[in-house]
């Protein structure tokens, strides 16, 4: 009996030991190709808008110290050469209330005072300060006096007379020609004396200039 009970385990090794389990080789998977998202490339910022002429230019304030146009990117600029004596003159209220109405929303008006037409701004800059503070409540930023036109031409003035489209470009003709400058620098409308600064004209492409705002 005892003989038979070990012939009987002997069998049993054997037959566990005959099956050896299968190896199980590892499944392979297709790489899976990660394509890029259009919100990735939506995500880019756009581009800045090249810069116009405008913002190459420094000139000097009323009280004598320096200003690179190009801190006014960014924002729609109003250049106006101004005077105290001239027909016009009564035009730096509108100036300074235009100003009022749009500076939040990126307007700058620059004032630049000329004795090139009819030598009607004689003064110096102490004099022509206390003018427009005390008269007109000019807070918008006044710069020192220029040449507008003429072989002593200040080069921000040549380079609105000259270099700037058809339709804008030509010799400043008198006081109180306005220049409309877009956020990027470009010269993009002229308004001659008579176009009063609060009018439609003027106003509407103002409107039309300001800075957009971005969410």
């Amino acid at each position: 009996m005892l003989r038979s009970t070990a012939v009987l385990v002997a069998l049993s090794l054997v037959a566990c030991g005959a099956a050896p389990a299968a190896k199980t080789e590892p499944t392979k998977t297709a790489p899976t190709k990660t394509e890029p998202t259009k919100t990735d490339a939506a995500a880019k910022p756009a581009p800045l808008a090249a810069a116009g002429p405008i913002l190459d230019h420094s000139v000097e304030t009323l009280e004598g110290s320096k200003q690179s146009l190009a801190d006014y990117r960014g924002k729609a600029v109003l250049l106006v050469n101004v005077a105290s004596e001239c027909g016009y003159t009564p035009q730096y209220a509108q100036l300074q209330e235009l100003y009022g109405r749009y500076k939040d929303r990126g307007l700058v008006v620059l004032g630049f005072p000329s004795n090139d037409f009819g030598g009607q701004e004689p003064g110096d800059a102490a004099q022509i300060k206390e003018f427009v503070t005390s008269k007109y409540a000019v807070d918008f930023p006044m710069m020192a006096k220029v040449h507008a036109k003429g072989p002593e031409i200040a080069p921000l003035y040549k380079t609105l007379s000259e270099d700037t489209p058809d339709g804008i470009k030509g010799e400043v003709k008198w006081n109180f020609t306005k220049f409309l400058v877009d956020p990027s620098g470009k010269v993009i409308a002229r308004f001659e004396s008579a176009v009063e600064p609060m009018g439609p004209e003027l106003t509407a492409a103002v409107e039309k200039a300001l800075p957009t705002k971005t969410p």
